[in-house]
Order: structure tokens, then C-alpha cells, then sequence
């Protein structure tokens, strides 16, 4: 087994991330001969892709994912190598909770194609629209938001931009899409969300802003809190590195006043197994009466994008998920199994990835 270097890429700025130091890793070849690429057809287009891709490892403590996006480099990959070694080999921790609540997904589709998209959800309260998309217009997102409204009456809704606006662009959204939850990554930088965030208290808008790539693809993810430029956290498991890595960023956020919410990155089931674990994994936080207050609704129902997946996926009940571990099927992994192009491409990621964590 060889030593995970402090060095590794993500390690927490100020010393309370994961102890990368402590954790040990599979031989690469080990974990090439656990790994199962597959292909997964969806049924919406989705982050420009209509087909997933996702390498699985069947490791001795549970099944973990390896998926970063196709355009991601080995630096940022390698931080969801270390997630789905961590599942593989290290298990989740103790959870606290056997269902949470989950939030409904709308993409960037026409507004009379909601509807259907939301049956979907069952029972979902919150619903997260995305907007900002390339070669819409604001006008198309007031649209999909209007129709969120009448299929969902009396929903919460999130809208993200995924950094698509600027600062003026985010503002005047903001003031049309109302009453929202959250502006989800309005803007690219640190700085304009800070900005957004001032400038909706300013005007008297009531809507929080929420930091997704600004924790998840930063050096720093907690320069967010320093400059007091987001309300909420958007964690994602496998782009920070594991679930306890979730949980120590969420500890820390959560002391700076931050709420969280725990999302996926179009997982498959096993990588949605990790999301669910972090949240059922947070620690209980009580209100003024001593009242237990769940998490909120995590963004972890996005298996009802895909057609087929390695396994039936968690179900929905009255808006509510289980967090119990879902094990691929075999016949679902052969089914699925990516072209041997593909399968070579991907094992040459695990392997660029896994030489950054071990630093070669």
C-alpha cells in the first residue's frame, strides 16, 4: 500500500480538511482490476451530455464511483479518484438518519416539458430549476420558474445559473424568478457572489445565494465564509474528495453561519450512495427549542435522468429518500459496459488521477 502524500490537491487550507497523510492507497493495479466502466443512456439532456459515463470499483468495503466530467484535467480528478477509493476500501460512516428529504430537478428544457419532468419527483417540496443555460434567454427562464409554479403549487424554489450571469444579469433575475430559496452560483468569482449576496440586501430582495463551484472547484473552499459571499454551501461528494472530507467542510461552514446542502454530480447509484451517506452522516444541529432540524432537501434525485442505471435506484416517497446502500446488479454492469475505447480511456484517467494522489 502506498501513502497518500500531504500534498495531495483539495487538502483544507487550514488544517481541519481530510488528513490525506493518514490514508493509504490500493495498488493502481488493484484498483484497475475491481473497475467496471459503464455507459448510461438518459432520458433528458443534461450538462450538454445525453449519455453518462462512470467508472465503478468493486472494492472490499463497498462499491465507489470515479466520474469527473469529461473536460475535467487529472488535478481536479483526482479528488474523485479519492472519493471512490474512500467507498471502496474505507466504507461510509455511521449514519444518523434512514431517509432524508431530497429536492426535485428541473433542467433547462421548455417550459411546457415541466410538468413531465416533475412527475418524476414525487412528493418533492423544493425544487431546483436551472437557468442561465447558453443560448436562452431570461425571458425562457421566468417561463420554466412560471411553469415550476403551477405544476408545484406552494413549491420552494432554488434556481442555478451555474455561474452563467453576471452581477447585473444575476440582480435582475433575482428580482423577476421571486420569491426564491436560493440564487445557486450566480457568478463565476468569490467576489461577484459577495456582491450579489450585498446587493439583494440592499434592494430588499429576498433570496439567499448559494456557493456551488466556488467550494467545490476552488483551492480554498472556505474563502466563501471569509468574505461572507454565500448563505448556503452546495457540497458534492465526489468533487471534494470523499464523504468525511464532506462532513469536515460542512462542520466548518456550518460554524460560520453557512446552511448546507448536499448534492450529487449526476451519480450514478453507487455514486449516489455516497451523497446519501454525508447527509444521513450530518451531525444534528437543534434549534432554539431543542428541536432536531433536518438537513435540507439534498440534491440527490438526479437517477431519474437516466434510462437505465447499474441498479433500480433509490425511490422517492412523499419526497423523501432511504440512505440505505444500493449494490449494482450484475447482469445491469455487463448490460451497460462501455466499448472497449471507452473502457481504455477511462483506466487511463483512474491512471493520470491516481498519480497526483500518489504523487508521481
Amino acid at each position: 500500500m502506498d501513502v497518500m502524500p500531504p500534498s495531495c490537491p483539495h487538502r483544507c487550507r487550514l488544517g481541519e480538511g481530510l488528513n490525506w497523510s493518514l490514508m493509504t492507497l490500493p495498488s493502481l493495479s488493484e484498483i484497475l482490476e475491481r473497475s467496471h466502466v459503464v455507459s448510461l443512456p438518459m432520458n433528458v439532456r443534461f450538462r450538454g451530455v445525453t449519455t453518462r459515463e462512470a467508472l465503478l470499483i468493486d472494492g472490499p468495503a463497498g462499491w465507489g464511483e470515479f466520474a469527473p466530467f469529461l473536460e475535467y484535467d487529472a488535478v481536479e480528478s483526482s479528488a474523485w479518484l479519492a472519493a471512490g477509493i474512500e467507498a471502496a476500501w474505507q466504507g461510509f460512516p455511521e449514519p444518523l438518519r434512514t431517509h432524508i428529504e431530497v429536492n426535485a430537478t428541473v433542467p433547462a428544457v421548455p417550459a411546457q416539458e415541466v410538468a413531465a419532468v416533475l412527475e418524476k419527483f414525487p412528493g418533492c417540496r423544493t425544487v431546483k430549476v436551472k437557468v442561465a443555460e447558453k443560448g436562452q434567454t431570461l425571458a425562457d427562464d421566468i417561463a420554466r420558474v412560471q411553469a415550476v409554479r403551477e405544476a408545484r403549487p406552494g413549491a420552494v424554489i432554488r434556481v442555478d445559473a451555474n455561474t452563467g450571469w453576471t452581477v447585473e444579469q444575476a440582480l435582475e433575475a433575482a428580482q423577476h424568478l421571486g420569491p426564491l430559496d436560493y440564487l445557486e452560483q450566480p457568478c463565476a468569482t468569490v467576489e461577484e457572489l459577495a456582491q450579489v449576496r450585498a446587493s439583494l440586501q440592499r434592494r430588499g430582495i429576498f433570496a439567499r445565494v448559494a456557493a456551488d463551484e466556488s467550494i467545490r472547484r476552488s483551492d480554498d473552499p472556505y474563502r466563501v465564509a471569509e468574505l461572507r459571499a454565500a448563505d448556503v454551501a452546495v457540497v458534492k461528494v465526489a468533487p471534494l474528495g470523499g464523504v468525511r472530507r464532506v462532513l469536515e467542510v460542512a462542520e466548518h461552514l456550518r460554524a460560520r453561519t453557512m446552511d448546507i446542502t448536499v448534492a450529487s454530480a449526476l451519480d450514478t447509484v453507487v455514486g449516489m450512495n455516497a451523497g446519501l451517506a454525508a447527509v444521513a452522516a450530518l451531525p444534528k444541529l437543534d434549534d432554539d427549542d431543542l428541536i432536531d432540524v433536518p438537513p435540507a432537501a439534498a440534491g440527490l434525485a438526479t437517477s431519474q435522468f437516466f434510462i437505465e442505471d447499474v441498479a433500480a435506484p433509490h425511490t422517492i416517497t412523499d419526497g423523501f429518500m432511504e440512505t440505505r446502500v444500493i449494490t449494482p446488479e450484475p447482469d445491469r454492469l455487463a448490460g451497460l459496459a462501455a466499448p472497449a475505447d471507452r473502457r481504455d480511456w477511462w483506466f487511463e484517467r483512474v491512471r493520470e488521477s491516481y498519480s497526483v494522489l500518489a504523487g508521481i
